[in-house]
């Protein structure tokens, strides 16, 4: 937690912005819960919301809160607790103490908080709310105002009838989250830190004959020692090809590669995501360089665009340029690479976008809605596989944090898909393409803070990404 004093200019800053935008009524916040893994009292670890963290500070489960945008009033909503509560959690600080904690002035019992809210209500005021990521809080807010359980997640202006969650609420947190606060850089590199602790260990950890199982309770460890834990689930396969492969239950095997996803989260809750690509053997055959060089190349390239006044979508799509480039040297791509850049031919090597935002939240803000979050309102989704799949696509501004992650994959049932139904225009060399259906695929990752000169990598030190680097250091663990 902050001091008291970040909490209150926050909350401040978010009445101003909502007041800019014509706002009136109430703002309410509904913290997370318990979610129990398969019965009450035995539950999952619990994870506060992230723009409750971020306005209110309080990393428990059952509170709320209200910001009136009228009067500028503040109210914090939970219960103290009584002697059974003791017997289970031992003594606590009061509702109160911990409202003070975040500079808030008022504190009340949790059900002041439904009283509240269907009290604006009944008086015909805005409440605005953000969409909600969980469950109990969507069925919540339904309850209190009265909008129908699936129109709760939906966003729109209040003027489109109010009955739906705050689009005027979503871009002004949006507004104040996107560009982090020097308190939160320092987290950011803390969390940066942990991870390349952790990413060492995976590492270490890519010895023939390992369980895959193995080397992820060895990384997440790591992240539990010293942090909350992970800032997602690990992906971390000899698969690499399958971009989400959370499955651990191969041994490392000569001659293949492992792509390791992982990131760790601070005990205040901010986030890294690195990504590494290892050769299981110790050291990469030719064909596995040859790929890993131009996808390490593209990672450089990347990082050497990013500054303020760029927008991500550019750094984006030079980089799906020179990966194409990269692909041409190796006679997997034929012809003008101009002329296929636009028809989206990196989709099928690349077909995910080169970053997005992080800090709380490993994506951050991405349950407010990935186009508010990632998108300016004068720009739009591309419609093609890859170019669409960007995350991120906003002009950069000192503060914003991002991640750099290019990747090449030869997925074979994509590649196959493509040929049958000529979606390359005729620039793919399939016959080549076949000597890699076993080749997997490689991601490289680094997190990206952009400066006002230009940007740096957060953490103190970044993880070997030079593939003769990557061989020396698995040769000397």
């Amino acid at each position: 937690m902050f001091n008291s004093e970040v909490y209150s200019n926050r909350r401040r800053v978010l009445v101003e912005r909502m007041a800019a935008r014509g706002a009136h009524g109430i703002a309410v916040f509904v913290g997370n819960v318990e979610v129990p893994i398969n019965y009450r009292g035995n539950d999952y670890k619990f994870r506060q919301d992230g723009s409750f963290i971020y306005y209110w500070g309080i990393d428990e489960p059952w509170f709320a809160a209200i910001l009136d945008l009228d009067s500028a009033e503040e109210h914090f909503y939970g219960n103290d607790v009584d002697i059974d509560d003791i017997i289970w959690m031992g003594p606590q600080p009061t509702v109160a103490s911990k409202a003070a904690a975040v500079g808030c002035p008022s504190a009340a019992p949790l059900a002041e908080f439904d009283k509240a809210v269907t009290a604006a209500v009944a008086a015909g005021r805005q409440v605005h709310f953000l969409p909600p990521s969980r469950y109990y809080n969507q069925m919540k807010l339904a309850e209190l105002t009265g909008i129908p359980n699936a129109d709760v997640r939906r966003v729109a202006p209040m003027a489109d009838g109010g009955r739906h969650a705050s689009e005027e609420l979503v871009k002004s947190v949006i507004s104040m989250r996107l560009i982090k606060e020097q308190c939160e850089i320092e987290e950011l590199d803390k969390a940066a830190d942990l991870g390349y602790l952790m990413h060492t260990e995976a590492r270490r950890g890519c010895k023939l004959g390992m369980w895959e199982q193995d080397i992820v309770g060895r990384m997440e460890g790591v992240t539990l020692s010293h942090g909350w834990g992970p800032s997602f689930i690990t992906i971390l396969s000899q698969n690499g090809e399958t971009l989400h492969n959370h499955s651990h239950h191969q041994v490392i095997t000569p001659g293949r590669l492992l792509l390791v996803d992982a990131g760790a989260e601070s005990n205040a809750h901010y986030a890294s995501d690195f990504t590494r690509t290892y050769p299981c053997s110790g050291k990469f055959t030719t064909k596995q360089r040859e790929v890993y060089d131009i996808v390490q190349q593209a990672n450089d390239y990347a990082y050497s665009l990013v500054m303020p006044g760029t927008t991500y979508w550019d750094v984006h799509y030079a980089t799906a340029r020179f990966l194409l480039e990269g692909l041409k040297s190796l006679d997997l791509v034929r012809g003008d690479v101009d002329e296929m850049l636009p028809l989206g031919i990196s989709g099928l090597f690349m077909p995910h976008g080169l970053g997005h935002n992080m800090g709380i939240d490993v994506h951050d803000m991405e349950d407010l809605g990935e186009n508010y979050v990632g998108y300016a309102e004068d720009q739009k989704r591309h419609p093609l596989l890859g170019l669409g799949n960007l995350r991120m696509a906003r002009r950069l501004e000192p503060g914003h944090v991002v991640t750099d992650e290019p990747g090449l994959y030869f997925i074979p049932a994509l590649i196959e898909q493509w040929k049958r139904e000529g979606t390359d225009k005729g620039f793919v060399n399939y016959e080549k393409l076949t000597g890699y259906y076993d080749f997997g695929g490689v991601r490289l990752e680094d997190d990206i803070l952009v400066t006002p000169d230009g940007a740096r990598r957060l953490g103190s030190r970044r993880l070997p990404i030079l593939s003769a680097d990557v061989e020396e250091a698995m040769a000397n663990e």
